[in-house]
């Protein structure tokens, strides 16, 4: 307790709040991500003393992964992948007039999944980090293999067109420079496409653009959006959905603590397990289901404890951010590790401290400043369009600051508007991209190992944690097939 009271100041708790505003307003504009923000960071508090800094980048990184729910509800344009899932339910509630209570459901149940991750962090950081440090590369490929297997049937009512559509998302992600060997893959001789595809044109593109696209098509142009009101919400009939929530911050929790996994998967996975358990919603999934709002807030919002549990007692992050923040600590001295809590317990507490400090500012500034914001979904369309077009191409360019960055969100948002009039849903394209760079080199890595083994088929599989995975995953795609549903079906009518 002397430590944390050492921490707290009047300095310290303003300079969270200032990180907090700052990653609500960056989170929520399409392409200025929480990774950008938070490199920004380390150029300029490197001169600041340790627990300033640790103040401003934990504001920037709590909220920020919040603030990406906002674009996503609003104009369907999601400011982090983590929040693709959140467009699912979050857009469609918006498109009813009720993107106040999508807002406020957000907001109230990523306070609920931070608070949840970071108290998983004080409490259970090293059993949590001994599980972690015990997968295996198999394992990795196996567990983004299992997001790709349930994101199809959570994201489309056809199940094989949302995993030809994770299939595409799997073959764009392999464009460039082969992780291991060096050499360039499927670039047809364009030397820009020698770094890769980008996620954030992608994103852009495959949200934003693509809904433009699809309204001048439609030709609804004189159409406004309804009003968005302050419609009355009580706390207690928002809060009854603790159930999900709780489920949901622990699978948060727990993906956020396997490095390269992170927040897409976690909603994602939480995604699926709520529409698995909850049965009759009171609006159907993808319709605008308070549920999907709520596992996928509090998924990804979790993850933030989870991911700093391997960063700080393992130093190795559990996601892109955590992998910056890790830079923090080198400019700054720190040595995170086995022996960090024990070393640095006053950089711990200030980490902690910060975070909390920075879940009650998410709740304030989720609450009060995000429904201004929302006042965007009241704007006519003819003038919000060019608007959102904008906010696409300024997103895609910020990203690495090349043009060339915006013809591949232009691509990519052609692409989205012929997804959308054919029924293939875009969201598992995202995650394969975002997940393709892992699934391949831990794939490979996992076949080099097992070519110098005496068991090479025992060396992939024959490990408690691969064989869980492996079968999981069988499950779920076995249990997408028409024929198995229908006898599913049967025996439970017997």
């Amino acid at each position: 307790m002397a430590d944390i009271l050492s921490v707290l100041s009047v300095k310290f708790v303003l300079l969270v709040f200032l990180g907090s505003v700052a990653g609500l307003f960056v989170g929520a504009i399409p392409g200025l991500s929480v990774s950008m923000a938070t490199a920004l960071l380390v150029s300029i508090t490197y001169t600041w003393q340790t627990n300033d800094a640790l103040a401003m980048v934990m504001g920037v990184y709590v909220v920020g992964v919040f603030s990406g729910a906002v674009s996503a509800i609003l104009i369907n344009i999601p400011g982090a992948p983590s929040s693709v899932v959140t467009t699912l339910d979050g857009y469609p509630l918006a498109r009813k007039g009720q993107a106040y209570k999508a807002l406020y459901v957000a907001t109230i149940y990523s306070f609920i999944g931070s608070v949840f991750g970071l108290a998983a962090l004080a409490l259970l950081a090293k059993p949590v980090s001994n599980l972690a440090i015990r997968f295996r590369p198999m394992d990795y490929f196996l567990l983004s293999l299992f997001g790709l297997a349930t994101v199809g049937s959570v994201t489309s009512k056809n199940y094989v067109k949302g995993l030809i559509s994770a299939a595409l998302g799997l073959i764009i992600s392999m464009i460039g420079l082969d992780p291991l060997v060096g050499t360039p893959r499927l670039i047809f001789g364009v030397s820009q496409l020698r770094a890769g595809i980008s996620t954030v044109p992608a994103l852009v593109g495959l949200f934003g653009f693509a809904e433009v696209l699809s309204v001048i098509f439609d030709g609804h142009m004189s159409q406004t959006v309804e009003r968005m009101g302050r419609e009355r919400i009580l706390l207690r009939n928002v809060l009854r959905h603790w159930k999900i929530a709780l489920y949901s911050s622990v699978l948060g929790t727990l993906v956020g603590a396997l490095p390269g996994a992170g927040g897409p998967v976690a909603a994602f996975l939480s995604y699926n397990e709520a529409k698995r358990l909850i049965k009759h919603p009171e609006t159907p999934f993808g319709e605008g289901a308070v549920e999907g709002i709520v596992a996928s807030e509090s998924s990804n919002n979790a993850c933030i404890g989870g991911a700093l549990i391997p960063m700080l007692t393992l130093a190795v992050p559990g996601d892109a951010v955590t992998a910056i923040i890790l830079s923090v600590f080198y400019v700054h001295g720190l040595k995170p590790g086995p022996m960090f809590i024990r070393e640095s317990a006053s950089s711990f507490h200030a980490i902690l401290l910060a975070s909390f400090i920075a879940c009650g500012a998410l709740l304030v500034l989720g609450l009060l400043v995000a429904p201004r914001i929302s006042k965007v979904i009241s704007v006519p369309k003819n003038i919000l369009l060019p608007i959102v077009t904008v906010l696409c191409v300024v997103g895609a360019f910020a990203c690495n600051n090349r043009l060339f960055d915006v013809g591949l969100m232009f691509f990519f948002g052609l692409v989205g508007f012929l997804m959308r009039r054919r029924g293939y849903p875009a969201a598992p394209m995202v995650l394969a991209l975002v997940l393709g760079k892992t699934m391949d080199s831990n794939f490979r890595r996992a076949m080099a190992l097992a070519a110098v083994a005496d068991n090479p088929l025992l060396s992939l599989f024959g490990y408690p944690i691969t064989a869980f995975l492996l079968v999981c995953t069988v499950l779920v795609v076995l249990g997408n097939i028409p024929a198995v549903k229908r006898i599913a079906l049967r025996r439970k009518r017997i």
